[in-house]
């Protein structure tokens, strides 16, 4: 009776234990799925304080170089399609962040083409208005750098605790998946070519 009672007790006691300590997992990768969505709508925030920017820089270059039409056309385009893709933070997988990715890219090559045209126009580049807007768009362009990093980093930290054992069991029940990285882009690691002749 005394044994029966014992080994009753300690089966309640592992129970407790096992029990706890996958109540305190879950609560744990809740928490971290938090902090990647948290880190991913600061990522959102940052490119949309970009795409927000945009009509401003555009409106301002009409005024200047009119005629341009087809570049200025290819930034309101690119913008309107980088601000129509928008992702669920909980379904970050590598097929919603690499579209997201494109289409920022795509506004990112428009902005550039834009900038190499204005510098053919010595009255818009002196134009405090435009300078200040560049300015901002740089300062936002940083700004996406240190938000895509710390993003990475806390879907690093949440992908690390799920492939973890015995938490990789808990994530598995409970369906939490690895989220996707920001990675560099295509020919990123090849230095431009700089030719001063």
């Amino acid at each position: 009776m005394k044994k029966g009672l014992i080994s009753l007790l300690v089966i309640v006691l592992l129970v407790v234990i096992v029990g706890g300590s996958m109540i305190g997992s879950y609560n744990k990768i809740v928490k971290m799925e938090e902090e990647v969505s948290a880190a991913w709508s600061q990522v959102e925030n940052v490119y949309q304080r970009r795409a927000d920017l945009i009509p401003n820089l555009v409106n301002t270059v009409k005024g200047y170089a009119s005629h341009e039409r087809e570049t200025l056309e290819a930034v309101i385009n690119a913008r309107a399609k980088a601000t129509q893709t928008t992702i669920d933070p909980t379904k970050l997988d590598a097929a919603s962040l690499q579209q997201f990715q494109a289409n920022q890219s795509e506004l990112s090559s428009a902005l550039g083409r834009l900038m190499v045209v204005m510098e053919q126009y010595p009255d818009l580049k002196a134009n405090q208005n435009f300078r200040d807007l560049q300015v901002q768009l740089e300062g936002t362009e940083n700004r996406i750098t240190v938000e895509r990093r710390a993003f990475n980093d806390t879907a690093k930290m949440f992908n690390s605790y799920i492939r973890q054992f015995p938490k990789n069991i808990i994530a598995a029940i409970f369906n939490f998946e690895k989220k996707a990285y920001f990675e560099a882009e295509l020919g990123a690691e090849k230095a431009p070519e700089v030719n001063f002749e």
